[in-house]
């Protein structure tokens, strides 16, 4: 690896950092008040959810990488792999931030059927950055057709079993529609 590969290698992990330390002075839980770690928690109207290593969510977050890898190989193809997992690194953390603030909860509780959400805990979030570098890259050694394949397949799972995924996720932040609102409700 050149030096400065090597540069763009330890950024992501200082990012990560960076963004726990963030949602930590931002008074998140560092883990689930329950006061135990588990690496699933698979239900989702519960205050432990969002809360442990991965959830239900973590496929949203796989699917970041994906998207993350696909925009940055169409945008940036020139930079060196290393440095376009920085760039994707900083923006899910950044999302992980500003999803934790009291304007995205709030959102979530008034628009979704997440009227208990309370935000995730540093774990989870930490989790889910390495959910979405874990989808980066699987991006950068799959064929095309598979990431897609799977991508779908994680949207479809998860829409049919807890109601919910990234694609319905993003509508119902920027374009509320009480029809499925409804559906989630079940």
């Amino acid at each position: 690896m050149k030096p400065a590969s090597r540069h763009w290698a330890i950024l992501p992990a200082l990012v990560v950092i960076a963004a726990a330390a963030t949602l930590l002075m931002m008074g998140r839980e560092p883990i689930c008040k329950c006061g135990y770690v588990k690496f699933w928690h698979g239900i989702i109207f519960s205050p432990e959810n969002s809360q442990h290593i991965s959830d239900w969510y973590t496929l949203s977050h796989i699917i970041h990488g994906f998207l993350f890898y696909g925009v940055l190989w169409l945008a940036a193809r020139h930079l060196p792999i290393a440095a376009r997992l920085a760039i994707a690194t900083a923006v899910e953390a950044g999302w992980e931030i500003f999803e934790n603030t009291d304007f995205i909860i709030n959102r979530y509780r008034a628009v979704t059927v997440s009227l208990d959400y309370y935000g995730d805990s540093v774990l989870n979030s930490v989790s889910d950055i390495l959910a979405m570098i874990l989808g980066f890259y699987l991006a950068t050694r799959l064929p095309v057709w598979l990431i897609v394949v799977l991508a779908l397949a994680m949207e479809l799972i998860a829409g049919i079993i807890i109601r919910d995924n990234l694609t319905l996720n993003i509508i119902m932040l920027l374009w509320p529609l009480d029809a499925i609102k409804a559906w989630q409700a079940g």
